[in-house]
Formats: structure tokens, C-alpha cells, sequence
């Protein structure tokens, strides 16, 4: 008998497929279509957008076109390989639109994608600058109600005012001149006004 087999009503089992390891990634299949990097051809067909967008290209295909024309009108007729209804030419000028349109596309649905991305950056960025800046206020308004409540030199020196003038009106009011003596008890004989 065989490792691994064992004997069940007296028939040996047939031997178990290996286990897969659930710690290990399975092996890559191979696939029908051939692989890309999204990534890369992502910023080809950006490339290629923003020449298609330039005046270099309009100045490069009406030059091409132009070229195109003349060659076939005024080559020998033996080397003229469009004759004049230009139909080579428009099949040309169709597969370069029928591929430029989705590059297009597709360049501008990456731009989109970024601007998402930058938008919803500037929106946290903008949500934290807020809420900082009512935290920043509610401080400044718990300083200010803080300084409220204590005394500044200015304040100080307004109400130091303040008494001065109130002594003054009372010495005005209530003649200074006017001594009391202490009672003989005490013991000394100098006036009020003098301690």
C-alpha cells in the first residue's frame, strides 16, 4: 500500500489532489489578449492628445493633405497611388479621426480623474482651513473676554484718577485744618492729622 492510502471495506482510497496553500498567491493564468499597462498608454494617449491639440499638428496634416493632393494630381499617372476622387485619402483622414476621438477622450477622463482628486483635496484642505479658523476665532473671543476681566494700566490709571479726584472733592468739602486730639488716655499729645 502506498503512503498516503488507506484502506476503507477493504478498498484502498484513492489518493487526495494536492492542497492548495492559502498563504501562497495562486500561479498567473494565461490569458487570450495581450497585457498593458494601463498606466503607460494612459499617458501616450495623453501625449498624443495634447499634440493633436496644437497648431504644430494643423501646420503638419495640412502639409500632408497639401503634399498629398499635388503628388496625385501631378505625378505620371504610373506613380500616382490615389487618383482624384481622393478616396485613399479620406479613409485616411477617417481612421486618424476614428482614433484621435477616443485618445481624446480618454486623455480628458485622466484629466477628470486628476481634477477629482485635487478637488477633493482642496475640499479637506478647505474644511481644515475652516475649522481652524473658528478655533482660531473662538480662542481670540475667550482672550478677549479673559482681558475683560483684568486690569490694564490704562484702566488703572483711570481709576487712580478717578480716586484722586474723589480725594480732592472731599478735601474741598472737608477742611483739612481741622485737628482732633487724641484722648489724654493714650498718652500722646500730637494730632491726627500729623501721624
Amino acid at each position: 500500500m502506498a503512503p498516503g492510502e488507506r484502506e476503507r471495506d477493504g478498498r484502498p482510497e484513492p489518493p487526495r489532489p494536492p492542497r492548495f496553500r492559502l498563504d501562497l498567491p495562486r500561479p498567473p493564468r494565461r490569458k487570450l489578449l495581450p497585457e498593458y499597462d494601463p498606466e503607460a498608454f494612459g499617458r501616450l494617449s495623453e501625449r498624443i492628445a495634447r499634440f493633436l491639440g496644437t497648431g504644430r499638428f494643423i501646420v503638419w496634416m495640412t502639409v500632408i493633405i497639401i503634399a498629398w493632393v499635388v503628388w496625385n494630381v501631378s505625378a505620371p499617372v504610373h506613380l500616382r497611388f490615389d487618383q482624384y476622387p481622393f478616396i485613399f485619402l479620406t479613409l485616411m483622414l477617417s481612421l486618424q479621426a476614428s482614433y484621435a476621438a477616443p485618445l481624446i477622450l480618454l486623455a480628458q477622463n485622466r484629466q477628470d480623474d486628476r481634477d477629482k482628486v485635487n478637488l477633493e483635496q482642496d475640499r479637506k484642505q478647505n474644511e481644515r482651513s475652516i475649522a481652524d479658523t473658528e478655533y482660531l476665532s473662538r480662542e481670540v473671543a475667550a482672550l478677549r473676554i479673559g482681558l475683560g476681566e483684568v486690569a490694564t494700566r490704562d484702566w488703572i490709571r483711570s481709576e487712580l484718577q478717578d480716586l484722586l479726584k474723589e480725594l480732592e472733592d472731599h478735601r474741598v468739602t472737608f477742611p483739612t485744618h481741622s485737628s482732633v486730639r487724641s484722648s489724654p488716655d493714650s498718652g500722646h499729645g500730637r494730632d491726627i492729622d500729623d501721624r
